[in-house]
């Protein structure tokens, strides 16, 4: 698990002022990461063009070019004139040693993009805008000084945003770079150290990334065991039975000793024999799963009957679209798992804020922390390229999947995942951060191409976690 920042610019004061360590250091060793990163990556003499805007970032530039200077042919394009100190400095500084700036942006091996850093606001310029379409259509190995220009604080892109293979981030990871737009930019992301351990340079933060190595599988170690020591999921079945199903055998697949499907209506036709149906929940259901295709079939009676207990529960789907999530939201030890048009709906519900999936996209971050600081007991499991878990004031993100989940279904599966993991025990955020993990971890060991994937391929990779 790593630590998240919005901003890093009071960790670089803190080693200013605490540790005795200047501005010119940090910039030192924040460009040599990326000229180390350069020569270990790329043969001498490559052609490598540094675009450089007027701030520290450009100056970040600067300097890299002057420590590859001879080594390789290296070429700054400045775009408008140094203003910043550093950046004043280390022109002067590229000058001295005969670096000449480049009047084109033609091809090359190795393009650094150092324009701007996580200062940037607004939208980029015209200028930047036609050095951006330009780089756009070069076709060397593209390298982020510390994010990718055009990349904002909450993670909104600007149009013409620098498209990186992959960006070199300084100090510590940033949060803006983790947003669901940013994935299509980023790249792979590298943490370059500024002359001082990131375990001193970072302090506590309440953003955290998820690694793999986080997952933790409901392994059986006890042998004197049976099937009710593993829990009994509950999944309400309502209109669209086939995703009751999928979350039913996911669940089965994850551990839970016993799962039924709740229904009003005679069980569907294709009811699979490894799963039970009841028209009433079971008295040992240790935990609920409820909304997957649950449409408009069930009376309020019913609903109330499935609802009348405490016991853990996973939300999903189209009770987001209806007044009952507010009774359920009151619950403890539940964990709601909204995609972004069910979770501005949900928002609206709870009055919280009236917007669209754009503005949603662009500030994911804030909302999620709207939704917990009114509603901390309940943890919730925003859905997305990056998906965001998250309970009263910790928040993580996984970053681990793909666009193959991109299909009907693949949530209910991860619905099956948390409610197994319900059923057994777990806590709600423990449950929810583990079936997001295995859940990408069921994408990335699948072997077909990413548009073939579908539920019953994941369900069954569940064996091979």
């Amino acid at each position: 698990m790593q630590k998240l920042f919005y901003e890093v610019g009071s960790l670089d004061k803190r080693c200013y002022d605490e540790f005795a360590l200047s501005e010119d250091i940090l910039m030192e060793h924040a460009s040599n990461g990326i000229a180390s990163y350069i020569r270990q990556n790329f043969a001498k003499n490559s052609k490598v063009l540094i675009v450089c805007g007027v701030g520290n970032n450009g100056a970040d530039g600067m300097a890299c070019a002057r420590l590859l200077h001879v080594d390789y042919d290296v070429r700054v394009f400045y775009v408008g004139e140094p203003k910043s100190e550093m950046a004043i400095l280390q022109d002067k500084r590229l000058h001295a040693i005969g670096v000449k700036r480049a009047i084109y942006l033609d091809d090359c091996d190795v393009l650094v993009d150092a324009i701007y850093g996580t200062g940037f606001r607004g939208e980029l310029n015209s200028e930047v805008k036609a050095v951006m379409q330009t780089i756009d259509k070069l076709s060397a190995f593209k390298i982020a000084c510390d994010i990718p220009s055009g990349l904002k604080l909450n993670g909104e892109c600007c149009d013409d945003t620098f498209v990186a293979d992959i960006s070199l981030t300084m100090g510590a990871l940033k949060i803006s770079m983790f947003s669901d737009r940013a994935k299509d930019f980023v790249g792979k992301m590298q943490v370059l150290d500024l002359g001082i351990s990131r375990e001193i340079y970072e302090l506590p933060s309440k953003w955290q990334l998820l690694d793999m190595d986080d997952m933790k599988l409901p392994f059986r170690e006890q042998e004197d065991t049976h099937k009710g020591s593993y829990g009994h999921l509950a999944v309400l079945c309502g209109e669209k039975s086939g995703a009751s199903i999928i979350s039913g055998l996911s669940a089965l697949r994850f551990g839970s000793g016993l799962v039924t499907l709740v229904g009003y209506e005679n069980p569907p036709s294709n009811m699979p024999y490894t799963l039970m149906y009841s028209s009433h929940k079971p008295t040992n259901s240790t935990a609920l799963a409820c909304g997957m295709g649950l449409g408009e079939d069930i009376s309020d009676k019913e609903f109330g009957e499935f609802l009348d207990n405490s016991l853990p529960m996973i939300v999903d789907a189209d009770i987001f679209h209806s007044p009952k999530v507010l009774e359920i939201l009151k619950r403890e030890n539940i964990v709601i798992t909204p995609h972004p048009k069910e979770f501005i709906s949900l928002l609206k519900l709870t009055n919280l804020a009236d917007i669209g999936i754009a503005e949603l996209q662009n500030d994911r971050f804030k909302y999620c922390e709207i939704f917990c600081k009114i509603y901390p007991h309940v943890t919730l499991l925003l859905k997305g390229a990056n998906v965001i878990i998250c309970q009263n004031n910790s928040f993580f993100i996984n970053p681990h999947g793909s666009s193959a989940l991109a299909k009907a279904g693949s949530g209910d599966v991860l619905s099956g995942l948390v409610g197994a993991l319900l059923a057994q025990g777990h806590t709600a955020l423990k449950s929810a951060i583990n079936a997001s993990l295995a859940h990408t971890k069921l994408v990335q060991n699948y072997k077909g191409t990413g548009f073939s994937l579908i539920p019953d391929d994941l369900i069954a990779g569940i064996s091979k976690l």
